[in-house]
C-alpha cells in the first residue's frame, strides 16, 4: 500500500468514492437478499443503476463547487401516535403547526432528486400519519429508494396493499428488542401488535425490515441469534441499528461502551454472512471515512419546519428550505465549516459526535 500522502481535497474524494461504492454493495446485497422474486429484482435493478447515474451528477456538481450528499433524511412530521421513552423528536419539542406543506415536502424531494440525491430516508414522528403524501412522492421517484423508519402500527391492510405496488420503499420498522424490551419503551402489547404487521408485510411480499435503537443495555440482545433468528422467521430482511444519542439528562449510561461501539462493525460483518439479511450500523465507521458524514459530507438532515440541519440528532442550522432552495441550503456557511473539520467530529463516545460536541457547534453557528 502506498504511504503517499493525499491532500485534502484528494482525501474528501476518496473518501466519497468509498461511500458511493458502500451504497452500491449495500443495493447489491439486497439483491441477493431477495432472490428470485422478479418484482423486486426488476425494481432493485433500476435502483442500483440509479445509483451510479446519480453518482456522475453529484461528482458534476463537485466539481462545479456544490457538494450533494447521497442520502438525505427528512423528518416530515413531530407528530406520532405513540409516546415512546426518550424519543428525540419529543426532545427536539418539535411544533406540529409548522411541518411543511405538501407542496414544500414534494418541491425539496424533488430538487434533491434533480441534485442527484440517491437515497430519501423518510423519518418522523410517524411519518405515515403523512401517508399518502409520502405514496405520491415515491410514485412519482421510482428510482430513489425511500427507507421509511416506522413504529409500524398504522400499516394495515388497506396500506400494506399499497406498499406492495410501491417498491422503493422499504419500511424499517422500530424494534427494541424482544417482547420485553420493545413493550418497557413503546408500550404493552406493541411488540405482539408489530409481529402481526411483519405477518401482512410478508404476506403482501414487501421487502421490508426493523430499525433498532442500539444502547448499552440492549445491544447483547438485539446482536443476539435468538433476536435475529425470531427476526429473520419474519421474514425482516433489513436490520439498521442506530446508536443511541442521550437527547434526554441522566440517559448518558444507555450509551454504548467504547467497547461496544468498536465490536459493533464487526458484529454486523458476521451477521452479514451468517443470516439472509442485510445488518447496518448507524452513524457507522467514521473512522473509515475520515470522521462525521453529518453535514453533507455523506447525508443531511430537514427537520419537519424545513430547517436543514446536519443530522437528526444536531438541531442546528443557518438555512431553511422553505425560505430557500436546497442547492442554495447546502452551501451553508454553516455545513461548509462543518465539512471543513470533519476530523474533530471523528471521535464520539455517544450515536452523534455533533451531539456531543454542541458547544464547539453552537460557536461555529454563532459566527456564520
Amino acid at each position: 500500500m502506498s504511504d503517499q500522502i493525499l491532500s485534502p481535497h484528494a482525501e474528501q474524494e476518496q473518501y466519497r468514492d468509498l461511500f458511493n461504492t458502500t451504497i452500491g454493495e449495500v443495493i447489491n446485497h439486497a439483491i441477493r437478499i431477495i432472490g428470485a422474486d422478479p418484482s423486486l429484482i426488476i425494481s432493485a435493478g433500476r435502483i442500483l443503476r440509479y445509483q451510479k447515474k446519480a453518482a456522475k451528477i453529484r461528482s458534476q456538481h463537485e466539481k462545479e463547487g456544490l457538494l450533494i450528499p447521497p442520502v438525505m433524511i427528512i423528518s416530515i412530521t413531530s407528530r406520532c401516535n405513540l409516546t415512546c421513552k426518550g424519543c428525540y423528536m419529543h426532545a427536539r419539542k418539535e411544533n406540529p403547526k409548522s411541518e411543511m406543506s405538501t407542496d414544500m415536502l414534494t418541491s425539496i424531494i424533488d430538487q434533491a432528486a434533480e441534485l442527484g440525491v440517491s437515497i430519501i430516508v423518510i423519518a418522523g414522528g410517524e411519518p405515515f400519519v403523512r401517508a399518502d403524501e409520502i405514496i405520491r412522492i415515491v410514485q412519482a421517484h421510482s428510482t430513489i429508494l425511500f427507507p421509511v423508519f416506522t413504529n409500524g402500527l398504522l400499516i394495515d391492510e388497506e396500506m400494506a396493499g399499497i406498499l406492495s405496488s410501491c417498491r422503493n420503499i422499504v419500511p424499517l420498522i422500530s424494534f427494541e428488542g424482544l417482547r420485553d424490551e420493545t413493550d418497557a419503551r413503546r408500550g404493552n402489547g406493541v411488540f405482539d401488535r408489530l409481529c402481526a404487521t411483519c405477518h401482512l408485510l410478508k404476506s403482501r411480499g414487501i421487502f421490508f425490515g426493523c430499525s433498532i435503537t442500539a444502547t448499552s443495555a440492549n445491544l447483547e440482545i438485539v446482536t443476539g441469534d435468538v433476536f435475529i433468528r425470531q427476526m429473520t422467521d419474519a421474514h425482516i430482511r433489513v436490520f439498521s441499528y442506530v446508536e443511541y444519542v442521550p437527547m434526554i439528562p441522566g440517559t448518558e449510561d444507555l450509551i454504548l461502551t467504547h467497547e461496544q461501539k468498536q465490536n459493533l462493525p464487526g458484529i454486523l460483518t458476521r451477521l452479514n454472512q451468517k443470516y439472509p439479511a442485510l445488518f447496518l450500523g448507524f452513524p457507522g465507521d467514521e473512522a473509515y471515512y475520515g470522521g462525521c458524514l453529518a453535514a453533507g459530507r455523506g447525508f443531511v438532515h430537514v427537520s419537519p419546519s424545513g430547517d436543514l440541519e446536519p443530522c437528526p440528532a444536531a438541531s442546528f442550522s443557518d438555512a431553511n428550505l422553505t425560505k430557500m432552495p436546497l442547492k442554495e441550503g447546502l452551501k451553508s456557511r454553516f455545513l461548509q465549516r462543518l465539512r471543513d473539520t470533519p476530523e474533530v467530529l471523528s471521535e464520539s463516545t455517544g450515536g452523534c459526535a455533533l451531539h456531543e460536541n454542541q458547544e464547539w457547534v453552537k460557536e461555529i453557528l454563532s459566527k456564520t
